[in-house]
């Protein structure tokens, strides 16, 4: 049972399984740069969509080459586009930029 209060990076630093690595199977290891933007619950889910289309070790190199006050917009950019590459593989989130500039 997950404490109340935590944030996805102190249950990383406490050994809980982030949700990208709890995808993978893998053990969380403290500086996870998945552990701030995949909390457990619903973070393994958006993970998997991400691991689909772009591969973990793909977007884990795109992160560590970016600041990290900039990581956070990256990631809901990142896992919008995987969403939409999921959903239409072909055009991705191109009808939502042209219902948006309409």
């Amino acid at each position: 049972m997950e404490p109340r209060g935590t944030l996805p990076a102190v249950a990383a630093a406490a050994g809980w399984p982030c949700g990208a690595w709890k995808f993978l199977w893998w053990r969380c290891m403290s500086g996870c740069v998945f552990a701030q933007h995949f909390g457990t619950k619903q973070g393994t889910a958006r993970f998997a969509a991400i691991y689909k289309v772009f591969g973990a070790s793909n977007v884990s190199k795109l992160l560590h080459r970016m600041l990290v006050a900039r990581r956070g917009d990256a990631m809901k950019t990142i896992c919008f586009e995987a969403q939409a590459r999921l959903t239409d593989p072909v055009y991705g989130c191109v009808p939502t930029i042209i219902a948006l500039q309409q």
